[in-house]
């Protein structure tokens, strides 16, 4: 059976607005909502996904650890990789926060991340969300709690990410943290409540932090797009790319502008479109955002024809369209661009 996204959002609306919310009704509202974060069946042409969870994470010679980490606001399960190279030098860390229904060996098998770690020897991180937080396994973006520091779960994503940088040489400098839907929105939270941790963020088919409150102002942001709070003044700029697809019918694409202007503001800040075609693939825009110094703080990459999945990715793990282009390989490149 086939869910169109006007059905679930229509149905989770009328639940999340009826006059006698109980327990079991406000279950079925949230259940609509991580659908849509979940692609609501996305469509065939534009996405696979593999039939299952994906287990392997590709042809990488390192080690692929689980652990776990715990805070006043509960413990959450990760996956650490480390490639073969490292031998106690400081490396880069990138923390990778996956979308609605996935794990952390979903989504590294998906994204080949760990592939790509071993080829700039670096870690990678993959905390996973639990079903007890959220029955759908979706990061809890769109609720207040959840999108401050030090509380909720970004607490426990920085707690992840510092545990890691104790245990093993990381340079601070290039600590890094990037998603898909729910998790494009959350390492979005991650920048701006987090800006001396992260050098840089990469958010694909997200949302701005804050752009929702609570279930139904999620729904309607999802649907039509919007932004969050302005950054305050004083705190630092946090580079970010950002990837969105044109025919994205489960996080509008105008979600993706309001993740660039939370970073830059476009009257200060000069732009440069570029344009291109993968080859026996989709055709993309990329806007580049200078700040006064001439230095790349932004790049927005828009994928024509492309749905709401991680483009240029493996079948092996679910929501990937491999057409490209091969967003791992591009947040890889902005990372290594951008130190803090």
């Amino acid at each position: 059976m086939k869910i169109s996204l006007s059905d679930a959002m229509n149905a989770a609306t009328r639940l999340s607005q009826s006059r006698l919310i109980q327990p079991n009704r406000l279950t079925e509202a949230s259940a609509s909502l991580q659908r849509l974060l979940d692609g609501v069946r996305l469509r065939a042409s534009e996405t696979v996904r593999a039939p299952g969870t994906a287990s392997s994470t590709g042809r990488d010679a390192g080690q692929f650890l689980s652990r776990t980490f715990g805070n006043q606001a509960g413990s959450r399960p990760y996956k650490l990789y480390i490639p073969s190279g490292y031998h106690g030098q400081p490396v880069l860390l990138i923390v990778m926060l996956h979308g609605c229904t996935q794990s952390p060996d979903d989504f590294a098998a998906g994204t080949r991340m760990n592939l790509a770690a071993e080829a700039q020897t670096c870690l990678v991180a993959y905390p996973g969300q639990t079903s007890a937080a959220n029955a759908q396994k979706c990061w809890n973006w769109f609720n207040a709690g959840d999108q401050r520091r030090d509380g909720g779960e970004p607490s426990l994503i920085a707690g992840i990410t510092r545990q890691i940088m104790r245990d093993y040489a990381v340079d601070p400098a290039r600590v890094y943290v990037a998603g898909l839907s729910a998790g494009g929105a959350a390492a979005a939270i991650m920048g701006h409540a987090y800006p001396e941790l992260y050098a840089a963020v990469g958010v694909h088919s997200g949302l701005a932090c804050g752009a929702a409150r609570d279930m139904q102002s999620a729904l309607a942001v999802m649907r039509t797009g919007g932004g969050g709070p302005a950054r305050l003044a004083e705190q630092r700029v946090v580079p970010a790319i950002v990837f969105h697809g044109q025919r994205d019918t489960t996080v509008n694409p105008r979600n993706g502008d309001a993740v660039v202007a939370q970073v830059v503001d476009s009257t200060v800040y000069t732009k440069r479109q570029e344009d291109g075609q993968v080859p026996h693939g989709h055709g993309y825009s990329r806007i580049l955002y200078f700040n006064a110094a001439g230095a790349v703080v932004v790049e927005k990459w828009m994928v024509q024809g492309a749905g709401h999945a991680w483009f240029g990715g493996s079948p092996a793990g679910s929501y990937t369209d491999p057409k490209g282009p091969d967003a791992t390989q591009e947040i890889m490149r902005f990372f290594l661009a951008h130190p803090r």
